[in-house]
């Protein structure tokens, strides 16, 4: 399964998809896909925050039929979880709150299963009910770079 944006991977985020600017998501499109998938998870996390790392985007049940995630927008039928602000929707990286390289991993999972769990449902929640039906996972990483 292979995963990819506008950006390089490993490559600074553009400031569109920040909280500097606009701040919605970024295009990301996919192909590869394992036969006998049955819905999609994508999250964003940044790695380097602490305690834990901050997830800054969650979506799932994204049907196996999405080949892209259009810049600022859901796919039809995707379920938009929690993400740690307690709040739904894309939060990007925030430069002005930090300072140094910080390293966010979008990370999309193609599963056996549609899940069954609550809208308002976090990342944990949505792992949980992912274990033991994960057909493949791949990951895009993108950085942010701050001089504060």
């Amino acid at each position: 399964m292979i995963l990819k944006s506008i950006f390089e991977p490993n490559q600074e985020f553009p400031e569109l998809f920040t909280c500097l600017s606009e701040n919605i998501n970024p295009p990301l499109y996919f192909h590869d896909v394992p036969v006998g998938t049955k819905s999609l998870i994508l999250s964003l996390e940044d790695t380097n925050a602490t305690p834990i790392p901050w997830i800054h985007w969650l979506l799932f049940n994204i049907p196996p039929t999405v080949t892209e995630i259009k810049q600022n927008e859901i796919p039809e039928g995707a379920t938009e979880g929690l993400a740690n602000n307690k709040s739904f929707g894309y939060e990007g990286p925030c430069p002005k709150y930090f300072s140094g390289t910080h390293t966010y991993l979008f990370t999309l999972t193609a599963l056996d299963t549609v899940l069954d769990i609550p809208k308002a449902s976090d990342k944990t929640v949505v792992e949980k009910a992912a274990e033991g039906h994960i057909l493949a996972k791949t990951e895009l990483v993108g950085l942010c770079i701050s001089n504060k």
